[in-house]
């Protein structure tokens, strides 16, 4: 419990900063720098943190990147992270472009669920957005996943003013006849994006204006950043995140590991805690106790003096 009576129970654990897409509000065009090998996080250290995390009342985790696929034994450590006492739900975002190569073998590891990036489901447009990706490669994850049983899948669409606000209708289409849950994120300041943002934000309420007939229904985990709703007789949801017009840092549950073993107690906060010492000196259930006790009570995104972060998404995995 956090000192505002929040469960946390939820790590998001950045397994790698690179990634193979340059998305325009998430890298710069020419990457990011690489960090040398010794910067990055082991596996093995990842292992202990997740499991001093277990003991101490987490039971999901989520891989994210940067792109997860990207990184070598990414199937191992789903496999490892799924069987430590008190972990009770592995999921990973990806972009999907690798999941045609390693769905199977990731299901067969263990790993619950996949959110896929996708904010356009015209192929030229994708290929704009991300500076070259294909779409059809994500298109044929997505439906391998379906086929293997790894459902709900989430489809995560940044909802950017001037790009993708036309293709709403397209993608909450998508729950009509399939179990998947589309869900509209609203552009953050972050990294990149900062300055990008400001000329492409749009809330979310543009859904509800463009398809008026979605109905809201309860959300099955009240931790859920999302909003839900659904059409009527439709196999999937459609959620609603709104870090910027709403907050819903009251009931947030979660803290992150960086790639490069910070832990954030929030996304939208430079505080970090450097792990390297503390798995060093075996003490990380010292660490991780601060952080949960430094975490914020709400973000201070619309505040007039906010300062975006300074790592980019691709880094702190958010």
């Amino acid at each position: 419990m956090d000192k505002y009576g929040r469960k946390i129970n939820y790590l998001r654990i950045s397994i790698t900063d690179r990634c193979n897409y340059r998305c325009r509000y998430c890298m710069p065009e020419d990457g990011v720098c690489k960090k040398e090998h010794q910067d990055i996080l082991r596996f093995e250290d990842i292992i202990k943190v997740v499991s001093h995390g277990a003991a101490m009342g987490i039971s999901k985790i989520r891989l994210t990147g940067g792109e997860p696929l990207i990184r070598k034994g990414v199937v191992d450590l789903v496999r490892q992270i799924k069987s430590i006492d008190g972990i009770k739900e592995v999921a990973m975002t990806t972009n999907g472009s690798l999941l045609p190569r390693f769905a199977k073998e990731l299901k067969e590891a263990g790993l619950d669920r996949v959110n896929v990036s996708l904010d356009s489901l015209n192929a030229d447009k994708f290929k704009d957005i991300t500076r070259g990706a294909d779409l059809k490669e994500v298109l044929d994850g997505i439906k391998l996943c379906q086929d293997l049983g790894m459902s709900p899948i989430k489809i995560n669409v940044v909802l950017i003013g001037g790009f993708n606000d036309d293709e709403i209708v397209d993608f909450v289409s998508l729950t009509k006849d399939q179990d998947i849950d589309v869900r509209f994120i609203e552009l953050m300041p972050i990294g990149e994006a900062s300055q990008w943002s400001k000329g492409h934000f749009i809330p979310n309420t543009k859904v509800l204006e463009m398809v008026p007939e979605l109905n809201e229904v309860e959300a099955q985990d009240i931790s859920s950043p999302a909003k839900y709703y659904k059409l009527d007789g439709a196999k999937g949801t459609v959620g609603l995140i709104n870090p910027i017009s709403c907050t819903f840092c009251s009931n947030c549950n979660r803290i992150r590991l960086t790639s490069d073993g910070k832990l954030k107690p929030c996304l939208h906060s430079d505080d970090e805690i450097d792990l390297k010492d503390y798995i060093e000196n075996n003490n990380l259930d010292q660490a991780i106790q601060a952080s949960i006790e430094t975490k914020p009570k709400e973000h201070h995104i619309n505040d007039e003096e906010f300062k975006p972060i300074k790592r980019n998404m691709n880094q702190v995995g958010g």
